[in-house]
């Protein structure tokens, strides 16, 4: 165990901040997910033709195209459209955009394209009586979906939460080929230095297992809490 040491004689400190890493761009790219899915399941349950659209468009995009792409085209893609900005500006020299937020919003953007299927099928199971009695008890419509049809959405839609967070968790892995050091990076790093790849690939398997394995954890505990009186 030698090579997970920490200090200069093992990999351990560098695998285990890689590990944050990899945790950190998860959550930011959850919240980035929840925050489109909100928009665009609200424009996919609306009765505007136009949101419909925009909202079917997001979503048939977002999950047919390889996340890896969408991951090169905001990298490479977000370099040149700032330096576009920048020239305008009078300045022309190179402008590399930030690797965690360019991960963190590429991997959120997908997200969000699956949790707003989540978010809108969870919405249209609740059933229709608990809008009418919100509507009936005349309050605004802002108050009643925070109080009355939210708490009953995720109750609804923690289960596929789950699976969301399952994918976002291991597309973090992608975001390796941006130069950020998360998990998959480390370990080629060190498998690159150490030749021994089999192993800090094998123990790269073994945390994105724990994580999953915590995450699940988590969530049936969630869900149990959601479920109470059901």
């Amino acid at each position: 165990m030698g090579l997970l040491a920490y200090g200069d004689t093992g990999w351990g400190d560098e695998l285990f901040f890689a590990t944050l890493m990899t945790i950190a761009v998860a959550l930011v790219a959850m919240l980035i997910g929840f925050l489109l899915a909100t928009i665009f399941a609200s424009f996919k349950l609306s009765k505007s033709k136009i949101l419909n659209v925009i909202g079917a468009f997001y979503t048939t995009v977002f999950r047919g195209v390889p996340e890896l792409l969408v991951i090169y085209l905001f990298f490479f893609g977000g370099s040149g459209a700032v330096m576009y900005v920048a020239k305008i500006f009078g300045y022309s020299g190179y402008i590399e955009v930030n690797a965690f937020l360019t991960g963190a919003i590429s991997i959120g953007i997908i997200s969000g394209a699956y949790s707003t299927e989540v978010f809108r099928g969870a919405i249209q199971s609740i059933q229709r009586g608990q809008f009418e009695a919100a509507e009936g008890l005349g309050l605004e419509k802002k108050i009643y979906y925070i109080k009355v049809i939210i708490p009953q959405m995720l109750r609804l839609a923690l289960p596929n939460i789950s699976n969301v967070w399952q994918i976002t968790l291991k597309d973090t892995s992608l975001i390796s080929v941006t130069g950020l050091v998360e998990i998959m990076r480390q370990s080629y790093i060190a498998a690159g230095s150490t030749r021994d790849p089999l192993f800090f690939y094998s123990f790269a398997a073994v945390l994105y297992l724990l994580l999953t394995f915590l995450s699940m954890k988590l969530f049936n505990r969630l869900e149990k809490n959601y479920s109470k009186g059901f």
